[in-house]
């Protein structure tokens, strides 16, 4: 009996000892982490582009409307509608026989002042022409100068010139009629030259600048377009439509285009570089958007701003190095330090060489 005793105690040595041993052996391999299947996406950078659509009207380089200076009956119209014309040619002549009569009297008037003091110059003899008597016909002639300027400005006003070279429009005078200070004689426009301003929205304020050029379209003739160079910008923001102008001017020297024209410009204006993801590669948490990038080997919970998307691809703002990699699919099932791997693919680290954080776009012209 004691010897089963003892055989039943070696026995239960025996396994106490192979379990401590198996224990041992099994030990390690539970620790080893087992690595996350992913598929990953290398980070490239894309410049962000923000689309302009918007209307504009057309005006001539310089633009008036013609009116009188004086009343008077209208005795000649040289001019007919769409005629070009030259600063300083006549347009339209008023009656002017008063004017011409005043003209000539100044004209004696002041002849006969000079007159006097010619002869008074011609005494040689000392005393007999007073300094008081000097002084008065000096007078006079200084006055009928003035007189003979206002006569000559009296009907030079008899007569309508074009104030600088251009196109006359429509007129409703003819010879004969009685017109006033009020009557509108035509309209001259010097459209060699259009000027287009167009609003820009508020966001895009110190992108554009003066000698940048865009393609416009006339609507009058969609499939024609011209360029048109910024000339200047606006200083201030409309309160109303958090829009500003942006002049800009069109060359017509063929004579194509008309003031008054409607355009339409649309063109993409480039901004600043950011980090490019696949849009199924941003997560959503409780303090908002984020991507799970590779680092080491391991995943790494990485905060982002979105900025567009476009087509499955979105621009964000993150600390995220151009060439490293980010999770695109298996985004659920790995946790920040999770090792991560995929297949056929043993490295996954970024090169050396990047720099990370958005970068500025350049302010090139941009394209339609």
């Amino acid at each position: 009996m004691t010897d089963v005793k003892i055989a039943l105690a070696l026995i239960s040595g025996l396994l106490v000892l192979s379990s401590c041993g198996s224990e041992e052996q099994t030990a390690p391999a539970a620790r080893t982490e087992r690595a996350v299947q992913i598929i990953p996406h290398q980070v490239s950078y894309r410049t962000e582009t923000t689309r302009i659509e918007a209307v504009g009207t057309a005006r001539a380089r310089s633009s008036a409307t013609i009116y009188p200076e004086t009343a008077g009956e209208v005795v000649e119209v040289n001019f007919e509608a769409g005629d070009k014309v030259t600063k300083g040619d006549v347009l339209l002549r008023l009656e002017s026989d008063a004017e011409r009569l005043a003209e000539r009297q100044a004209q004696v008037t002041l002849k006969n002042a000079e007159r006097v003091i010619e002869r008074y110059n011609k005494v040689s003899t000392p005393g007999v022409i007073s300094t008081n008597e000097m002084d008065r016909a000096q007078a006079a002639y200084d006055a009928a100068g003035i007189d003979l300027s206002i006569a000559r400005d009296a009907l030079s006003n008899r007569v309508v010139r074009a104030p600088f070279s251009g196109y006359v429009g429509l007129t409703d005078i003819d010879p004969g009629a009685r017109i006033n200070t009020n009557t509108v004689i035509t309209r001259i426009d010097d459209r060699e030259i259009l000027y287009v301003d167009f609003p820009v929205p508020e966001q895009t304020f110190g992108r554009i600048k003066p000698g940048d050029a865009f393609d416009v379209f006339p609507f009058s003739n969609p499939q024609a377009s011209y360029s048109a160079k910024v000339m200047t910008v606006d200083s201030s923001i409309d309160a109303t439509t958090r829009a500003y102008t942006v002049r800009t001017s069109i060359d017509n020297s063929e004579d194509n285009l008309r003031p008054g024209m409607s355009f339409r410009i649309g063109f993409d204006l480039p901004g600043q570089s950011y980090p490019s993801v696949p849009e199924a590669s941003i997560v959503w948490g409780g303090d908002g958007a984020f991507v799970w990038a590779v680092e080491d080997g391991r995943a790494k919970r990485v905060g982002v701003t979105i900025v567009s998307r476009d087509d499955g691809k979105v621009l964000v703002k993150a600390d995220i190095a151009e060439g490293s990699w980010v999770i695109d699919e298996g985004v659920q099932k790995v946790r920040e330090g999770v090792p991560v791997a995929t297949p056929g693919r043993s490295d996954l680290s970024a090169p050396a060489a990047t720099a990370t954080g958005p970068r500025p776009g350049g302010n090139a012209a941009a394209q339609p």
